[in-house]
């Protein structure tokens, strides 16, 4: 038996999709099939019930959820204290970087100050901090969350908090140092198109930006100019004037890009939400002291 296994079945078990959850363990569907069917084999019983549509547990797939989670949790411990890490007052969180770099500083002082809490963060996209969510890696995510492209984890296991939104619109480099007018706008025209810097497609940001364009309507005559995982690297982009690209607020919070200005109006921009989960069996002291501290201030 193998632990991915068991991580693979938890992830199935919160958003009940094959694909999904195929697509959050970033492998092929067909090789989380085969994986969920190697852990019934070695239980020696089946979890999924494949005769009905949308997806159930049979009765030993729901048993097994609530053991598969604590076990997994058992193992996160374990793995901490032979670490040497001082798991009573160790909290740790992922979240995207842009967030890390622009707001973690202020929220943490906020949510930490007089606990003895030590804060350990680690940086990813939305599919990869919820994942490590699930099996317990981390003991809270904060990401941003779209409704074009809802993340859905099972409420039963999950709590949030939504700690703001922000919005998200094409910035480009502006025309000169006198001039702030934007050097790339929208919308543009077969005359003079916008190189676009976009999100890779696999990047949640990607679905949020094709929401936009997909509203909009209008069509685009620039290019794919670049694409990246990134933000900052798409902001460090359009800042040596290489194109437009859609960034959040918190990347280009005063001190960042400062010769970025906005590219578009509102038709072409949108709003997500800035929220925070964690799972509800995790009931360390500390995590709970944050989370109260959190939810205060949200």
């Amino acid at each position: 038996m193998e632990t991915r296994w068991i991580q693979d079945f938890v992830t199935l078990a919160d958003v009940r999709n094959f694909t999904r959850a195929a697509e959050l363990r970033n492998v092929s569907q067909a090789a989380f099939s085969r994986r969920i069917q190697a852990l019934e084999q070695w239980l020696g019983t089946a979890l999924v019930d494949r005769t009905c549509f949308p997806l159930r547990f049979t009765e030993a797939g729901e048993r097994f959820r609530a053991s598969a989670v604590a076990l997994l949790a058992q193992i996160d411990d374990v793995r901490a204290e032979a670490a040497g890490e001082n798991a009573s007052n160790n909290v740790k969180l992922a979240m995207p970087y842009a967030l890390a770099a622009t707001r973690l500083s202020p929220w943490w002082d906020d949510w930490s100050r007089g606990l003895d809490a030590r804060l350990s963060v680690s940086t990813g996209n939305v599919l990869d901090t919820m994942q490590a969510l699930s099996e317990g890696s981390v003991d809270l995510v904060i990401g941003y969350f779209h409704a074009a492209s809802p993340i859905t984890p099972d409420l039963s296991r999950h709590e949030h908090l939504l700690l703001g939104t922000e919005k998200v619109r094409p910035y480009s480099v502006a025309a000169s140092a006198t001039d702030r007018s934007p050097r790339f706008a929208l919308p543009d025209t077969a005359d003079h198109p916008a190189p676009l810097l976009m999100y890779s497609p696999t990047v949640y940001f990607s679905r949020v930006v094709r929401s936009v364009l997909d509203a909009e309507g209008t069509p685009l005559h620039g290019h794919t100019a670049v694409e990246s995982a990134m933000t900052d690297v798409l902001a460090s982009m359009a800042e040596k004037g290489m194109g437009l690209a859609w960034l959040p607020d918190s990347c280009v919070a005063p001190g960042r890009f400062p010769s970025l200005v906005p590219a578009a109006d509102a038709r072409w921009c949108t709003h997500v939400d800035v929220v925070a989960f964690r799972l509800r069996h995790n009931t360390r002291p500390v995590v709970e002291r944050v989370w109260s501290r959190m939810a205060a201030a949200a």
